[in-house]
């Protein structure tokens, strides 16, 4: 991005930005062991004396089980599940955290399930092909019904709301890509009936809230507090028999086909099936995944709305502000405590991506707080399309509480990698979901479960495209295979 203010009225971003001259002081946080951790992020902020977050089933190890699981987030947990609630559930499993329970990715995002029903078709088409995009946009509008009944039938206290969500369209460049995208869309017989589009920028405006707005395409989708909905899930699987063991990091997994052993500074466990459910961080323990998940930080920053945006003026909808630069995914919680979620891809990512590349590690690390290009691109945001910067009349002001960083798993091909590992033989992974696993997840686990138990790939009703394959994994196109 140019150094120079850009279009939106966004702050420059830069590296001679004088916003930019608290990364070595950001650095220097890092180093110190109070940051040795984690960043704190609003979910895991509200646990903090749940038991489940340093659970350990079992004193000891055990020293083997039927199959062990490698991640305790919303993957995990519902592969699990849908392990134990199958016809033929296996004798034992065992989860496997490296730190709290539920501490990565879904205990760091915007709490946002927002499925893309339409807006990434053309890149799915010019990608995949009409049909596999067709498959993906479907299978995120059933990934959120089923989550959304899933929490419903079992009366799931998770903060869940569930309504339209605003696409924003912010300029002209964007107003005809969108147009052009749900065109083509249609043309392929996408079905659009439940989305609502309005393209008169005063009626836009007006509806959205969003000064500026020029179009908005509205549908269904969900907020909710993941960690919560986990931790429904995993006190389900422990009265089913899982064997939960947190602070335990997995550092190597020796063995061959169906005959592993996951190594741990605790000991050994030694399994036939391996399911790795880490994401971003699935290249420690499968190399062969380095080209085609890349990890990298992105932030999400807490709000508290002024008195023009709280209590029966709070915002009813969350949204996406979409700009040529940028999109802002907004959650303002409005079913719980009010406080609004910033997160998605904002004009200053590449300020953050710039400053992981100065070191490697950092591209793991979710020590990062209070990213200030970031938090002031929201603060930009907050002022030019909410008016936040006005005094109150008289009320609460606006304040920008805090942000954390979370590892999203960046797929080489923009859609996720399930299925068998290959060339090793009762080794399993959901991973790689591109920031967009909660509009994901709830369907590949399921799959994932079923593929580890012997169905077909027909049989898991994901897209051909989400499936594992050698090309895949070394960058190449997704291509077909006899399913």
């Amino acid at each position: 991005m140019s150094s120079s203010k850009n279009e939106v009225g966004l702050p420059p971003v830069g590296m001679e930005n004088s916003s930019i001259s608290n990364l070595k002081l950001i650095d220097n946080v890092l180093g110190l062991p109070i940051e040795s951790g984690m960043s704190m992020s609003h979910w895991l902020g509200t646990v903090r004396n749940n038991p489940l977050l340093d659970l350990r089933s079992s004193e000891k190890l055990p020293a083997s089980a039927e199959v062990v699981i490698i991640g305790s987030g919303i993957s995990g947990a519902l592969t699990a599940l849908n392990l134990l609630e199958s016809r033929t559930p296996p004798n034992s499993i065992v989860m496997l955290e490296a730190r709290e329970l539920c501490s990565g990715a879904t205990g760091r995002n915007a709490g946002h399930c927002k499925p893309d029903l339409w807006r990434g078709f053309t890149e799915y088409a010019k990608r995949f092909g009409n049909d596999q995009a067709l498959k993906i946009l479907a299978n995120e509008k059933e990934t959120r019904e089923a989550l959304v009944k899933f929490i419903e039938d079992n009366k799931i206290q998770c903060e869940v709301w569930n309504g339209k969500t605003m696409d924003v369209m912010m300029d002209n460049t964007v107003v005809e890509k969108a147009a052009e995208t749900m065109k083509a869309f249609k043309a392929a017989g996408g079905d659009a009936s439940f989305i609502d589009v309005i393209l008169n920028p005063a009626e836009a405006e007006d509806i959205s809230r969003v000064k500026g707005a020029k179009a908005v395409y509205a549908s269904p989708a969900s907020t909710l507090h993941p960690w919560k909905l986990v931790e429904f899930v995993i006190k389900r699987c422990l009265r089913l028999g899982l064997n939960v063991q947190t602070l335990t990091p997995v550092t190597s997994i020796s063995g061959s086909n169906n005959k592993w052993i996951i190594h741990t500074d605790r000991g050994d466990i030694r399994t036939s099936t391996v399911i790795h459910n880490t994401n971003a961080y699935a290249g420690y323990l499968l190399p062969e995944t380095k080209k085609s998940i890349t990890p990298i930080p992105h932030m999400c920053n807490l709000v508290y709305p002024p008195s023009s945006h709280s209590g029966s003026k709070g915002l009813s909808n969350s949204y996406a502000v979409i700009y040529t630069e940028g999109l802002f995914s907004i959650n303002p919680r409005s079913t719980s405590d009010g406080a609004i979620l910033f997160g998605g891809v904002q004009p200053a990512q590449d300020a953050l991506e710039s400053f992981v590349k100065e070191k490697a590690e950092r591209q793991y690390d979710d020590r990062l707080k209070d990213f200030q290009p970031i938090t002031e691109c929201v603060k930009t945001l907050g002022g030019n399309v909410f008016d936040w910067d006005k005094p109150p009349k008289p009320g609460f002001a606006v304040r920008y509480d805090r942000s954390w960083s979370g590892i999203i798993g960046l797929s080489s091909d923009e859609v996720p990698f399930v299925g068998a590992v290959p060339g090793k033989a009762g080794q399993w992974m959901s991973c790689g979901h591109n920031g967009h696993g909660m509009a994901r997840i709830f369907t590949c686990s399921r799959g994932l479960a079923k593929l580890v138990q012997g169905s077909s790939w027909v049989e898991t009703g994901l897209p051909e495209c989400f499936q594992v394959t050698r090309e895949r994994l070394n960058g190449q196109a997704f291509r077909p295979s006899k399913l």
